[in-house]
Order: structure tokens, then sequence, then C-alpha cells
């Protein structure tokens, strides 16, 4: 899944996401009752027959992470897809992405240059040096999320970490150790 949506505008939500099961090969009555279903997962019941141009920004990345979904993948790989996102909306999803994953408990590896983004939602978090890439350190990050978001967000443990790893990609931005 991009950061982009790169939703076909000419389908519905139910037939973005459908799509990629019709070129799979999949039987109409199968594509509909494994979208709808993932309609439902994402949180979108009511908007099947909606066209992209008639949702929201975090709407429209939730058809995208659906159409991802559909096929059930092992591992999900996401490119940075909250970027495009306003601030409210990335935190909606980020929490949703977060029930999602306990839902399905699938492997994500997340690329992300919002260092809190990646503290939070991650167990783990690999700082990447710049060219040629490779991993300069790992940092052990699962937190308990069952307090909620704010409790979260405002604890020394989240605070820790998230100066930790933003003190390593400054130092891989710089060239200067902290």
């Amino acid at each position: 899944m991009f950061q982009e949506y790169a939703l076909f505008p000419w389908l519905t939500v139910l037939g973005n996401i459908a799509y990629g099961l019709e070129m799979k090969g999949l039987g109409a009555a199968e594509r509909d009752a494994i979208a709808r279903r993932t309609i439902s997962l994402i949180g979108l019941e009511g908007f099947e027959h909606r066209f992209p141009r008639e949702l929201s920004g975090g709407m429209r990345q939730r058809v995208a992470l659906a159409r991802t979904l559909v096929y059930e993948p092992a591992v999900l790989l996401l490119d940075e897809p909250f970027g495009a996102l306003d601030a409210q909306t990335r935190e909606i999803m980020q929490d949703e992405l977060l029930r999602l994953w306990r839902t399905t408990r699938n492997t994500v590896l997340m690329v992300t240059h919002d260092v809190a983004e990646a503290v939070y939602l991650s167990q783990r978090v690999c700082v990447m040096s710049g060219r040629p890439g490779r991993i300069v350190e790992t940092f052990d990050t699962a937190l308990d999320h069952a307090p909620g978001r704010e409790a979260v967000m405002l604890s020394d443990r989240f605070t820790a970490l998230r100066n930790q790893v933003w003190l390593k990609v400054r130092e891989q931005v710089t060239g200067k150790a902290a």
C-alpha cells in the first residue's frame, strides 16, 4: 500500500476493493462476499456504492488498505501510508491500523519518516542509514496500547523511546552523534 490512494475513480468502494479479486479470477459472488467482509472490517459500511471523489482522505486510505487486505497477505507492506493525510485523520488511521493488526495479526512492515508514528505503531523500529540504505540500529518499542492513545503518547516510556529513535535518525541525517 502506497502513500497515494491509487483508487480507480470510475469504480465504487466495493468495485475498487473487489477489482484485484476479479483479476485473480474469483467469481462474482465470492468477490462480493470477500469485499463486503473487508468493508466491514475497515468500518466503511454504508459507503459501498460511493465513488472515491465522494470520500474523505481517510476513507480513501481505508479503501486502499482494504484493497490490500482482501488478498490476506502474510506480510503487509506500507510505504508512508498516512503521509498525505491531515494530522487528525492520520491519528485515526494509525489507531485503525492497530485495530486491524490486532484482528488479523498480519506482519506489517511500514516505512515512515514520522518518528512518533513509528514508535507508537511498532513493536520494533529500525533506523536506516542514507545510501546505501542499511539498518544502523533497532529499537524494541512494543507499547501497551490498552490505556488509550493519549495515555501512551504522554507516557515516560513513549517519550524516552521517541527521543532515542529521533536522536539516532538525526545522527544519520546530520552525520554527527548527539
